[in-house]
């Protein structure tokens, strides 16, 4: 078991209102899953993701990582465990554009305290294995919006994370590029990579190995996919 979230409550509060964005969530994640989370705008899957990736915390309830407690460490060490444990695809690519694609992968390893040298033979790897090595000297401006996920993706894996989080990583893209997009999150699963992505497709969601369903806070149906 690599995640066990249990009884996770998510509370925002104002002077004059609380809103319940995440309520009673109980979820268990196999290392080696690939998990889509699917629903409606507003029904707390963007906010279920963010406390997966320790972005915010929950109200109430324990986020368990292998045999860490997540909720018992400060803010100090969860920002050492984003960085060694966690990979981070967005939606919007969130590429530097002042940096080459090669150095916007690299920025992932640069607290990591790894010498200049293997860095740029894991660089050299992670965007390889996406398909972009030849473009590691352009600017993100110069790329495709395909190409710019790849890129995003190769520094979500470039460290060789435990957990890769993929916010509607096909959102901004046309058919042609998400399925190829799609077809890398799937080769890095069967590779061993878990992988935990929020999607509003369905087609999408089918391909990976479970889909879990949320509505109003709450996760509805969990269902292994026939895949």
């Amino acid at each position: 078991m690599l995640i066990q979230l249990s009884d996770i409550q998510r509370l925002y509060r104002s002077d004059e209102v609380e809103t319940t964005a995440l309520h009673d969530i109980h979820l268990s994640i196999d290392r080696g899953e690939f998990v889509a989370i699917m629903g409606p705008s507003g029904c707390g899957k963007s906010t279920l993701l963010n406390i997966l990736a320790t972005i915010d915390r929950p109200s109430g309830g324990v986020y368990r990582f292998g045999d860490r407690d997540l909720g018992r460490l400060p803010e100090s060490e969860l920002a050492i465990f984003r960085r060694t444990h966690l990979g981070y695809i967005f939606q919007s690519f969130n590429l530097i554009d002042e940096l080459t694609i090669e150095e916007n992968v690299e920025l992932a390893l640069i607290y990591r305290k790894l010498p200049r040298a293997e860095r740029r033979i894991r660089v050299a790897a992670a965007m390889d294995r996406v398909g972009i090595g030849h473009r590691a000297r352009h600017y993100p401006s110069q790329l495709s919006g395909g190409q710019q996920q790849r890129a995003a993706i190769a520094r979500a894996i470039v460290g060789e994370p435990d957990l890769i989080l993929a916010d509607e990583p096909t959102g901004n893209l046309d058919t042609e590029n998400g399925a190829q997009v799609m077809d890398i999150l799937q080769t890095l699963n069967d590779e061993g990579a878990t992988i935990v992505m929020v999607t509003h497709s369905p087609s999408h969601a089918d391909l990976a190995k479970r889909r879990v369903d949320m509505l109003d806070g709450q996760i509805v149906i969990s269902v292994r996919n026939a895949i």
